[in-house]
């Protein structure tokens, strides 16, 4: 029985919706102590906290805008006020932002993506190492990449591929640094997952097309992913594993 996972404290970055509201529900169901986050959706984060706590779990909600990097801070700094330490640190916000050319990429699209898939990961993930440093008992911190990283993503998203392939080559290189901390990084790459994300960036013939791709031949859901991250996050699980990312596509992208 996995129970390894009890009283851990986790924060889940941009867990109101789709990937990260699934991966906080299961984490509730094993007895971890969650912190939910959001930017400007209140009403489906407050849901999710519903979600969680209907577990039996403890949870707490933060709102924050991750493009501050004084903001990521600041979420660690309220986890830790709320729960005494942070053990597993979940970067999943992330977005799109916009499908456009290479030729129509302004520079505020260019920082938005950027800060936001990359930054946010980075700043977050140097809040949350120091709290795990003075807590001297090590930690995990889990990435959300993409299938994008691997295969360029599909039309429109060169930008968006990029930053998660930075993400990526973090990841393995996050792990190296913070081994001597007893602090694994691992990441999780999600295929097409049937998400507010394809919602809002992609078209239905799009996704038709992804699909056909697929050999599972059809789309993934949140809660298909939300074992890889439990799997990272369990030392009883995974605890000889750092620096890897593992793949959640239905067969998309075999590496």
């Amino acid at each position: 029985m996995l129970n390894d996972l009890k009283d851990k404290v986790v924060l889940i970055t941009g867990s109101s919706t789709g990937i990260g509201a699934a991966a906080a529900v299961a984490f509730g169901k094993l007895g971890a102590r969650v912190a939910v986050h959001y930017n400007s959706s209140q009403g489906p984060a407050e849901e999710v906290l519903g979600r969680v706590k209907a577990t039996g779990a403890q949870a707490i909600l933060l709102k924050g805008d991750v493009l501050e990097s004084a903001q990521c801070q600041r979420l660690v700094d309220e986890t830790v006020k709320a729960f005494g330490r942070i053990d597993i640190l979940i970067n999943n916000a992330g977005a799109l932002v916009q499908r456009v050319p290479i030729e129509e990429i302004t520079d505020e699209l260019f920082d938005t993506v950027v800060y936001l898939n990359v930054r946010s990961a980075m700043m977050c993930t140097a809040a949350a190492v120091k709290a795990m440093r003075q807590q001297g008992q090590g930690g995990v911190v889990i990435n959300v990449t993409s299938v994008a990283a691997r295969h360029g993503g599909g039309a429109g998203a060169s930008l968006y591929a990029g930053s998660k392939g930075f993400v990526s080559t973090m990841t393995r290189g996050l792990a190296k640094e913070l081994v001597k901390d007893n602090i694994r990084v691992n990441a999780v790459a999600p295929g097409v997952i049937t998400t507010p994300f394809h919602e809002r960036f992609s078209t239905p013939q799009m996704l038709e097309g992804f699909r056909a791709t697929i050999p599972m031949n059809r789309l993934g859901t949140a809660e298909e992913c939300a074992g890889a991250f439990v799997y990272l996050a369990s030392e009883q699980m995974s605890g000889y594993v750092t620096g890897q990312i593992i793949e959640v596509n239905g067969g998309q992208y075999m590496p």
